[in-house]
């Protein structure tokens, strides 16, 4: 009986203590809960329905700095070297560091010197110019055959040319305004676009990986008022973060990162908006 009586007590004992121990456990963990709402034109906030969250233990800017760190990106120098154009364009455009032959940053590199020296904005101006009525534009005196035939000939006439050219372009500064209409053909920058646009895509997609692969604490989802809640979090700094996927309502656009600290045996209550996404573009109409 006495043996029996003693186990019974170490058994209790045993129970008592696995019984205390696990609310102990458990508290030692936070949670979160949030909600996620945006704003569209007509002011009414509406919910984020149905949308992924994730708690990271990095924000996603960091992350993607990292991943941006390992990932190789297009080299602007190497794009240029492999174009079908003139040597003097590839200069040019390696010396402003511009491979888009159209807007307001290529006119304001653009000079009279570059119009002159590089045969492609020669070639598309005098297009534009010659185009025009309106004005009385130089006209070249040289002719091909005289290349061969009178080479002196044609080198004077040329130059006096291009000499008529320059004065007109310095005395009519806006009127390379208009070039980059002629130079669409040559114009590589769709081309530039277009592979900064798939390189752009692929980091996404390697950030996405390493957020969710290193750095992801817990993912959760929004219900139909958008609210979500994320349990068992160890005391800690995160990030509640959508991960640069864009949540929309309406004509909204929302993308958070937002730090949020969790305390032990504590619920952590974060707001999600369109005040504190990193950006709330409006769609176009």
């Amino acid at each position: 009986m006495g043996a029996m009586k003693l186990s019974s007590h170490i058994l209790f004992l045993g129970l008592a203590v696995a019984i205390i121990s696990v609310p102990r456990v458990a508290a030692q963990n936070g949670s979160v809960q949030f909600t996620a709402r945006i704003t569209p034109s007509g002011g009414v906030d509406e919910p984020v329905r149905a949308f992924p969250f994730y708690l990271l233990r990095k924000s996603y800017s960091d992350i993607e700095r990292e991943a941006a760190a390992t990932f190789p990106s297009p080299d602007t120098d190497s794009f240029i070297n492999s174009l079908e154009v003139s040597p003097e364009l590839k200069k040019w455009m390696k010396r402003n560091q511009c491979v888009n032959l159209t807007g307001n940053d290529f006119f304001k590199k653009l000079k009279a010197d570059d119009v002159l020296d590089v045969p492609e904005f020669f070639s598309a101006y005098v297009e534009r110019m010659t185009g025009d009525t309106t004005v009385q534009f130089p006209t070249p005196k040289y002719k091909p055959e005289d290349k061969v035939k009178d080479p002196e000939k044609y080198a004077r006439l040329k130059k006096q040319y291009y000499d008529a050219v320059r004065a007109f372009l310095v005395q009519n500064p806006k009127s390379t305004d208009s070039i980059d209409m002629a130079l669409e053909e040559v114009n590589p920058g769709h081309k530039w676009e277009s592979l900064r646009a798939q390189d752009r895509l692929e980091l996404d997609r390697h950030t996405a990986e390493l957020a969710q692969g290193t750095y992801l604490v817990v993912r959760g989802e929004t219900d139909v008022q958008g609210n979500g809640f994320l349990r068992g979090i160890p005391p800690g700094n995160y990030w509640l973060s959508s991960l640069n996927i864009t949540a929309t309502a309406g004509d909204a656009r929302a993308v958070w990162d937002v730090p949020v600290t969790v305390t032990a045996g504590h619920t952590t209550y974060v707001a999600l908006s369109s005040i504190n996404s990193i950006v709330t573009p409006r769609s176009k109409p």
